[in-house]
């Protein structure tokens, strides 16, 4: 029971899988606002290519 409770692999693996998923929802939020301005940008280009 003592060598169980002095284990910290598993504590480890859990850490490195919360900064995995933190990682990941960082980059979710910044490809979001990438893709949104990159959306008004070619909408902008659509536009003026029209009005030439």
């Amino acid at each position: 029971m003592k060598r169980l409770r002095r284990d910290r692999r598993g504590a480890t693996a859990i850490e490195y899988g919360l900064i995995a998923a933190l990682i990941a929802v960082a980059a979710i939020g910044a490809m979001q606002g990438l893709g949104n301005q990159l959306a008004i940008t070619f909408a902008n280009i659509t536009s003026n290519m029209k009005a030439s």
